[in-house]
């Protein structure tokens, strides 16, 4: 059984129940998402405060020490406790995080809604990022992907506002899923699982509702996945970003249309999909 650190279990609701009235003057109660402050602590010192959904809170936290690099392993935390009274969570590690506080200096505050920040110095890592070349994704399992997104249970469908990341297998079939106030926290919640779990990204799919960054990508790479795939759009440092790790970007995926940016020898097409009904089962 791999190593797993105490953790809490903080269930809370991720909808809030608001009056509207509408173009006819008619009242009606509406759910809305429940955004919420959450004060990252690291034995006992304040590092960020995430603004979040809760939906996975310990997850979270560790897919954001994982993905800004600051911890290597899982097994240099010994717990991670939210406290949603205080709106806070404290880490506990077994040595302390190295140089913490010249590698926490310099921010970076991207693009993803909600205020993403990156800690300076993730872009030197980049070279050392590698991506399995012989990975290959069927056309097919990519309709698969965008159908089931399309068709998934979610508080954005309730309340709209929210961006979601899936995690999906090589033959298209949905392992996690978690919605957010903004793109790079559903990132790291799952690869805070993942991390918990022990899975690897190699053989894996990876979508986002939101733009393809360069932060979305340096996190994908660092999960290792060979795959990121969204219904929006990518940037042009997201565009080099992949270029330099040689991560596939399929982009504007909706229905049966997508644009593959990057890694095309990934790709496998199949021309007759196209003549097929949308709907894949």
């Amino acid at each position: 059984m791999s190593y797993r650190p105490e953790l809490t279990s903080t269930p809370i609701k991720l909808t809030h129940d608001v009056q509207a009235i509408d173009e006819t003057a008619q009242a009606s109660t509406i759910a809305i998402p429940a955004e919420r402050p959450l004060t990252v602590y690291v034995d006992g010192r304040e590092l960020i405060t995430l603004m979040t959904l809760g939906a996975a809170p310990e997850a979270l936290t560790l897919g954001y020490l994982r993905n800004q690099r600051l911890v290597q392993t899982i097994e240099e935390i010994v717990a991670v406790h939210v406290d949603w009274s205080k709106h806070a969570v404290s880490v506990t590690t077994r040595g302390g995080i190295a140089n913490i506080e010249e590698r926490t200096a310099k921010r970076v505050v991207t693009t993803g809604c909600g205020q993403g920040t990156m800690f300076g110095g993730l872009m030197d890592e980049v070279d050392t990022l590698v991506l399995p070349a012989d990975a290959r994704l069927k056309q097919s399992t990519l309709y698969k992907i965008v159908n089931k997104i399309r068709t998934q249970d979610s508080v954005y469908a309730q309340a709209g506002s929210v961006h979601g990341c899936g995690l999906f297998s090589s033959e298209g079939d949905l392992q996690y899923f978690i919605e957010d106030v903004g793109r790079h926290n559903a990132v790291d919640s799952i690869a805070g699982i993942m991390w918990l779990e022990n899975i690897s990204g190699a053989d894996k799919v990876f979508y986002t509702t939101g733009r393809l960054t360069s932060e979305m990508v340096i996190k994908g790479a660092q999960m290792g996945m060979p795959f990121l795939i969204s219904r929006s759009g990518t940037t042009q440092m997201g565009h080099l970003v992949a270029e330099k790790v040689t991560m596939t970007l399929l982009a504007r995926c909706t229905g049966k249309h997508f644009l593959l940016v990057t890694g095309k020898e990934r790709m496998v097409y199949e021309p007759h999909l196209l003549d097929t009904p949308l709907h894949v089962a």
